[in-house]
């Protein structure tokens, strides 16, 4: 049917070592193996999937239903993510975005599956420990980082014995200390393997533009799910919080919530919207928009593909417009602010061919906007101006910082988990929110001091191994992660460390960052050795075999 081209076009020397072809001999090899793993992958799965079963079972007249539902898929994801670590770290990866809609749409909140997704990621960096033993190769990546991490957990170990401890023991504990201070610790600390297992995950250029390519496409699903829930909720569809009367009409709500997500609050009557795009409330909806900023912004001027660069754009655009329509301050400000700093910080004002079309694309669209929903945009400024003149964030800032400041108990603080507020279940918090008074409420001001030496010094490696990449695409990419690392890391409003999104990027980008400059080693020694002879290049394959 179709005429096969008699010249074919001529390979770069880079895309013919990206692609080399395989000899017959090698091809049924790979089949073999291939087929060899699906085979292992099935029986394995089949054998799982029956000591599940009867786990459930047997659990079935004790805890019914719901907890042989959960033991059963409680199993399966454990160990096959134990088994198979590489591929449920991405698994979890992809997941987290959508953990919020899967929550209270299909778990109904219950406590399993809001925090299902570490079912994915404990056991998947336990085998990658282990990998690494065997393998003697080096957990703690980068070797650098070790002196201020032993710092912070030597501190949390502190805090944790002689605090949480003491209250545990005294005559009045006001819950769990004990547990309360484990789980600070697991939420502080707790996604510090992230680094390492993004080192150890991405092993070259291949998989590295899949994570980003991949996660344009989740920012794509999630903002285009974003204006369907606004739109929803503004034709009625959805009822929102309209209903409501009096404070009520101010706070987001779970009974509210309307196509994906959680909590909403939905009040136009008074002007007041606050939505959660597919998470679990508004807060990480908003703090997922400013990290999807950063992914969109890299690709648009960075990924080597033109389809991959337009649809990045079309995402950054999307991000955009869900960050007027959300209702929060933080994604309304930081976005844009966020943009500016990434044109200077990466040089990408030089590139105009792709500078000039992305800034006439954004402006037609503020200006399209305001002419095309004229009321909404109004809202939407009006709002953040009233707020910021109720409560500007400098002052807030201050306020948070003077009570901690007056209200945290000795040197070591008031005990971990004292502040978080997932730590409720298992006692009494107070509600700080505001990241670094929360830390010196929980851990006093030696603990705010040496988490402030570990950010830096995660940020000064990071810088330096975004120096030292060559490629400026690459280059390009890590420039923009770091800038996210560093703004997280200093970040003194709300406490998105302690929440998703944000506790997942900050340190799986860290760990990205580290891998880059090997990749980039990686590229340029293929390119070298595509350019060099065939002959030499012959020698140098005998010289291996010999």
């Amino acid at each position: 049917m179709f005429k096969k081209k008699s010249k074919s076009k001529k390979s770069s020397p880079s895309s013919d070592s990206q692609t080399p072809t395989l000899s017959k001999k090698e091809l049924a090899a790979l089949k073999k193996k291939k087929s060899r793993e699906r085979q292992e992958f099935i029986q394995f799965t089949s054998s799982l999937s029956g000591a599940a079963l009867v786990v459930s079972l047997a659990l079935l007249p004790v805890g019914g239903p719901k907890a042989a539902i959960g033991a059963f898929g409680a199993i399966l994801s454990l160990a096959l993510s134990y088994k198979y670590y590489r591929q449920a770290l991405w698994f979890f990866l992809l997941y987290m975005p959508f953990s919020g809609t899967i929550t209270y749409w299909i778990g109904g909140g219950a406590a399993p599956f809001q925090v299902a997704k570490d079912a994915f990621f404990i056991p998947a960096f336990i085998a990658l420990w282990q990998t690494c033993k065997k393998q003697k190769k080096p957990i703690l990546i980068p070797q650098q980082l070790l002196p201020a991490l032993s710092i912070v957990g030597i501190l949390c170990l502190l805090t944790l014995v002689f605090v949480n401890g003491g209250q545990q023991f005294s005559g009045n504990p006001k819950g769990q200390p004990i547990l309360m201070g484990i789980l600070g610790i697991k939420i502080l600390l707790g996604y510090a393997p992230l680094i390492p297992c993004a080192y150890y995950l991405i092993r070259n250029k291949k998989e590295f533009i899949f994570f980003t390519r991949s996660h344009i496409v989740i920012i794509l699903i999630c903002c285009t799910l974003g204006l369907l829930q606004y739109w929803r909720l503004q034709t009625g569809q959805c009822v929102g919080t309209r209903e409501m009367e009096g404070v009520l009409l101010y706070k987001a709500d779970i009974n509210a919530k309307c196509l994906v997500g959680g909590s909403l609050a939905f009040s136009p009557q008074v002007g007041f919207i606050r939505l959660p795009g597919t998470f679990v409330s508004p807060w990480h909806w908003a703090w997922f928009l400013i990290s999807g900023a950063f992914f969109s912004f890299a690709s648009a001027f960075n990924d080597p593909a033109l389809i991959w660069q337009l649809s990045s754009i079309v995402a950054l655009i999307l991000v955009f417009i869900n960050s007027v329509i959300c209702g929060q301050r933080a994604a309304m400000l930081v976005v844009p602010a966020m943009l500016i700093i990434l044109i200077f910080v990466t040089g990408q004002f030089r590139n105009l061919k792709r500078f000039v079309p992305l800034v006439i694309a954004l402006a037609v669209l503020a200006v399209g906007s305001m002419f095309v929903f004229p009321d909404m945009v109004n809202e939407r400024v009006q709002s953040l101006i009233d707020r910021w003149n109720a409560s500007p964030p400098t002052e807030f800032i201050a306020h948070q910082a003077e009570f901690t400041s007056k209200g945290h108990d000795g040197i070591l603080g008031n005990g971990l988990g004292r502040g978080t507020n997932s730590a409720r279940p298992l006692g009494k918090t107070t509600l700080i929110e505001t990241y670094y008074a929360k830390l010196m409420y929980e851990l006093g001001p030696l603990g705010v001091g040496s988490f402030l030496f570990f950010a830096s010094t995660l940020s000064w490696i990071c810088f330096k191994n975004y120096r030292s990449v060559r490629d400026l695409h690459l280059r390009g990419y890590a420039a923009s992660f770091w800038v996210f690392v560093a703004f997280i890391g200093y970040n003194p409003y709300w406490y998105p460390l302690d929440t998703d999104p944000v506790a997942v990027y900050y340190w799986f980008l860290a760990g990205v960052i580290l891998k880059l400059p090997e990749i980039d080693r990686q590229e340029r020694l293929k390119l070298q050795e595509a350019e060099e002879p065939p002959v030499k290049r012959k020698g140098k394959a005998l010289q291996k075999v010999a």
